[in-house]
């Protein structure tokens, strides 16, 4: 028997404190009951929120690495009917993305149905490492590089110290090529970076995930992680 926010948790659908409010609201049912906080449920109950059946995987977790397309909706379903990364990935169990991507953003993101490894890694206090490759218009200035790596405000906030280094330029094209390295995952948050001291992104690619990257795989391509890098990423979290 396992408690029920954590079997709902681990099955992806919402953290556990939102489960809590599921509950408390009456939207969860169990077997056709309306469930209570604190209840245990075993693998043969049926676990229903608003009509959704909720999966108890009991612990047969699955976990993939995407080298992300551009133009891909970074989510289970796309209400405009556009392709999502879960229609990349061949598999029966019920996955969902480790975060977000943005539509025109390429790279590395995780796919799982393990619920609380996914609360973890995404939690800010676990401080996952994220390394980008933006290619922005016009030649960076040192100046404004250690404005960065000092943290700057978007949206009403001020960013963590990030790492920050000019890869190359073309004088020509009038661009940049910048690597950065971010452990915040907030909305659009690398291009509101650039553009809070004056550069816009033209292209931006993640190339590394908590450690993970796609140097091996083709756009679109995927792989399964093996067991040690499944340790790896536990060993990473609290």
């Amino acid at each position: 028997m396992e408690r029920l926010s954590k079997v709902i948790a681990n099955s992806g659908f919402a953290s556990r404190r939102k489960v809590d409010e599921l509950i408390s609201k009456g939207e969860v049912l169990v077997n056709g009951d309306v469930a209570v906080l604190g209840q245990k449920v075993n693998s043969n109950d049926v676990i229903t929120i608003n009509g959704e059946v909720i999966k108890n995987n009991n612990g047969n977790y699955v976990y993939y690495l995407l080298n992300k397309p551009r133009g891909i909706i970074t989510s289970n379903h796309d209400e405009k009917g556009r392709k999502t990364v879960i229609d990349l990935i061949d598999t029966d169990e019920r996955i969902y993305p480790v975060g977000r991507l943005d539509y025109d953003t390429t790279g590395a993101l995780l796919l799982t149905n393990d619920g609380e490894l996914t609360n973890r890694l995404l939690h800010p206090r676990n401080n996952i490492e994220k390394i980008y490759l933006a290619k922005i218009q016009g030649i960076i200035t040192g100046t404004d590089i250690n404005k960065i790596k000092n943290g700057v405000v978007i949206d009403d906030f001020k960013t963590s110290p990030a790492r920050v280094k000019l890869k190359s330029y073309n004088r020509s094209s009038n661009t940049s090529l910048v690597l950065i390295t971010i452990h915040e995952g907030h909305n659009h948050q690398v291009k509101k970076m650039f553009e809070a001291v004056g550069y816009q992104v033209d292209k931006l690619t993640r190339l590394s995930f908590a450690g993970l990257d796609v140097k091996k795989l083709k756009s679109g391509e995927y792989r399964m992680l093996s067991l040690k890098e499944v340790q790896r990423l536990y060993s990473m979290v609290k």
